[in-house]
């Protein structure tokens, strides 16, 4: 019998799982899939290089967990490029000067709100409006980077959760970091827990596979599967804790990976960034990175409402969505420089053990984090995951740094003699 026992080998479970081995604690890994990463994975076959269908980018790198333990680093901010549409045609050097004016206005003006805004506002409250860009910044902070629209995402959590630089891309993929670093971990795959009683002393967690009981255990199944009730919890969750789970549902973030069918690169340089000018914050616009580490092939990426509607026409429709998006900058150049097989496209939204891509927080939830990470029963079951850290949530180093923290809640439960 484990004295821990970790439900889901994605970065919160694996992290966990590395600190209570390196304690000399026994711990098992559970996890449904039959791959480690969770939602960081990295196809290596399909497009000749490594890409990251889910987590991309470790950010905020200077406060990320994961960089030390990183090879192949490279500091995306350093030859970030963007180019933009403008109905069709390439911005002016004047239009993009008012772009970027844009963008620099639009966090000063939340966070100036912050003090003065309801405590059940909205990221949308105290966004600016009607400017000839303002659309196009909120369709970046929202579907692009949050993976939602602003009017979903409570605006104090919101300025929580913020990130800066540097932001490192990975020759080997974020994804493959995480395969790396589960590598010597007692994992178990294929292992879906169904239910965790932790009506005694100890826990028993039980599925398909029986039973299995520990001191302690740490869950790491992202919130939107655990308001599905996948999970099911003797006695039932604290209040307050269940009603977290449902405060920070998950937003949608899906990527496709094109390849180069020829030498045809489409005046981009290597990772040069493509938009467009939107009327609309929830656009079906997609937004590319072109020729990462100088490879043939660019990703693009669809958020919010608009990667919801169309996940329900599954992986297929957002390939040719993506040709469509590329053809208002190329025409027909787009189909005959980019080839339609292989390709790759994610489909988190339909993907039982995610449902989703990432968390956001509720309008007025914004203690929501806090309450999900609180360790229960004095650290006999605790939760971890981006969804847990109030300051890098949605990303892999906040899942990481979460599940460190609910491993050092649950060797403090083994350490003062908690037992099954």
């Amino acid at each position: 019998m484990p004295d821990i026992v970790v439900v889901g080998a994605g970065a919160a479970g694996i992290a966990a799982a590395r600190a209570i081995q390196a304690a000399g604690v026994t711990v098992q890994v559970l996890e449904a899939r039959t791959r480690p990463g969770g939602r960081a994975w990295t196809d290596v076959r399909t497009l000749g290089a490594p890409f990251d269908l889910g987590a991309t980018w470790l950010h905020q790198a200077g406060e990320n967990g994961l960089t030390q333990l990183a090879e192949g680093a490279f500091d995306h901010d350093t030859v970030r490029s963007h180019g933009c549409l403008v109905d069709g045609r390439p911005a002016t050097r004047d239009e993009m000067a008012e772009y970027d004016a844009a963008y620099g206005r639009f966090h000063p003006v939340l966070a100036a709100a912050r003090d003065g805004a309801a405590p059940g506002d909205s990221a949308a409250v105290h966004a600016p409006r009607g400017g000839f860009w303002d659309a196009t910044v909120a369709h970046w902070e929202g579907p692009v980077i949050c993976a939602a629209p602003l009017s979903a995402m409570d605006l104090r959590d919101f300025l929580d959760t913020q990130l800066g630089g540097p932001n490192l891309l990975l020759r080997g993929g974020v994804g493959g970091l995480l395969a790396k670093l589960a590598g010597a971990l007692p994992v178990t795959y294929g292992m879906a827990v169904e239910r965790i009683d932790w009506s005694g002393p100890g826990v028993l967690l039980e599925g398909g596979f029986g039973r299995i009981a520990a001191r302690a255990a740490i869950v790491t199944a992202p919130t939107a599967v655990l308001a599905a009730g996948a999970i099911r919890f003797l006695p039932g969750l604290p209040g307050n804790t269940e009603q977290a789970i449902h405060d920070l549902p998950l937003g949608l973030l899906n990527k496709v990976g094109l390849r180069a069918a020829g030498e045809d690169r489409l005046d981009l340089p290597p990772f040069g960034g493509l938009e467009r000018r939107v009327e609309a914050e929830d656009e079906a616009a997609m937004t590319f990175v072109a020729w990462p580490f100088g490879r043939d092939h660019m990703m693009g990426f669809l958020g919010g409402t608009a990667a919801w509607d169309l996940s329900r026409q599954g992986p297929a429709a957002l390939l040719d969505h993506a040709f469509s998006e590329l053809s208002c900058a190329y025409g027909a150049r787009a189909a005959a420089a980019l080839r339609r097989e292989p390709a790759l496209a994610s489909d988190w939204g339909n993907d039982p053990f995610s449902r989703g891509s990432y968390s956001h927080a509720r309008p007025g939830r914004a203690e929501a984090r806090r309450i999900l990470g609180r360790p229960l029963a004095e650290g006999r079951l605790a939760f971890a995951g981006e969804a847990c850290h109030p300051r890098l949530a949605a990303t892999v180093g906040g899942a990481w740094a979460s599940g460190l923290q609910a491993a050092a809640a649950a060797l403090a439960f083994c350490a003062q003699g908690g037992r099954a």
